[in-house]
């Protein structure tokens, strides 16, 4: 499991583009279609991969799964696991993972949940720029991580997508 204890770098927007433009061709190239459920993220991850050159030749969708009721109701994630771990952990982020590839048929699936403001489940071990990931491929555990980033909302954000695309980039 990858684990940053404070990535706290800028996102390069050349290197960025440059990974997503590759990273659509490959997807392309092995034919992989790809699905997402994001909670602190909203949309912004799929948002990107919609970008790229022929993204409809690998992306599926995704699904908003903000509040833990979408996660529960749409994503049938067992209410019980969000009390006991909260909506923003690694294993409601598998949780939701699981539930959006029954929904969405794509050959990876990847969940986000985390922080990108204070409160939640914010603690002294989890404090605000903690997210999680977790991607399947073919029902399968290829990647999870838990980083913690530093800055703001949208910089957590922007440093979770670049993430992401690189924790699929390496799994391809």
């Amino acid at each position: 499991m990858h684990n940053i204890t404070d990535a706290g770098y800028a996102v390069n927007s050349q290197e960025f583009s440059y990974l997503m433009d590759k990273l659509g061709l490959r997807l392309i190239e092995k034919n992989i279609s790809l699905s997402f459920a994001e909670s602190a993220t909203a949309g912004r991850i799929t948002s990107s991969f919609s970008l790229i050159k022929d993204s409809g030749k690998f992306l599926k969708g995704g699904i908003i799964c903000y509040d833990a009721c979408i996660k529960e109701d749409i994503l049938m994630v067992d209410p019980a696991l969000i009390r006991e771990f909260t909506p923003e952990s690694a294993e409601v982020t598998e949780a939701i993972t699981y539930g959006v590839n029954k929904m969405i048929k794509a050959e990876i699936s990847v969940g986000v949940t985390g922080l990108t403001r204070p409160g939640g489940s914010e603690t002294f071990l989890k404090p605000v720029g903690t997210m999680f990931i977790h991607g399947i491929r073919k029902g399968v555990t290829i990647f999870k991580d838990r980083s913690v980033f530093s800055g703001t909302a949208e910089q957590i954000i922007l440093k979770t997508t670049f993430l992401v695309a690189q924790l699929i980039n390496k799994s391809i």
